[in-house]
């Protein structure tokens, strides 16, 4: 029994050492990657162009924060000023035909309503993100809820 243990001890040190030298040779690699090697700093790829049509997209689920239809490059969104608000606020949205930030923006913490936007929903970026021309990374097999036949 007892040598049935080490022979098997020994034939994993032998695989770990097999494993190790073909890794040496040929590094794994991740398709995502590019073909870059796991071992290797791959180059950033190229940062995909900004979609600046205007155009309303469907959402993927209920509750999903719309993404923002134009560049939103060079806005300032911080403690001193938000350039969303420009067109997207209360008072400015029937001027400038943006939608106004939707009403749960303008609740508080306690639920209450208030005249300006909540702090909690002051920066925009954290939900919304534009919209860009990018593909994804990987494939996906997702089928919306709505889109699956009716049980009887």
């Amino acid at each position: 029994m007892r040598g049935s243990h080490i022979s098997r001890l020994i034939l994993c040190i032998a695989m770990l050492f097999a494993n190790a030298a073909a890794f040496a040779e040929d590094p794994p690699h991740d398709p995502r990657r590019g073909g870059t090697l796991i071992d290797e700093i791959a180059p950033a790829p190229p940062s995909a162009k900004n979609e600046n049509d205007d155009r309303k997209r469907l959402r993927n689920y209920p509750e999903q924060p719309p993404t923002i239809p134009h560049s939103v490059d060079g806005y300032e969104i911080s403690l001193r000023g938000n350039k969303c608000l420009a067109c997207h606020s209360r008072r400015r949205s029937a001027e400038t035909g943006a939608p106004m930030a939707g009403v749960s923006h303008f609740r508080g913490r306690d639920l209450q309503v208030r005249a300006e936007i909540s702090p909690a929903r002051y920066f925009c970026l954290q939900c919304h993100v534009p919209q860009t021309s990018a593909s994804p990374p990987t494939g996906n097999d997702f089928i919306d809820g709505a889109d699956l036949p009716a049980e009887n």
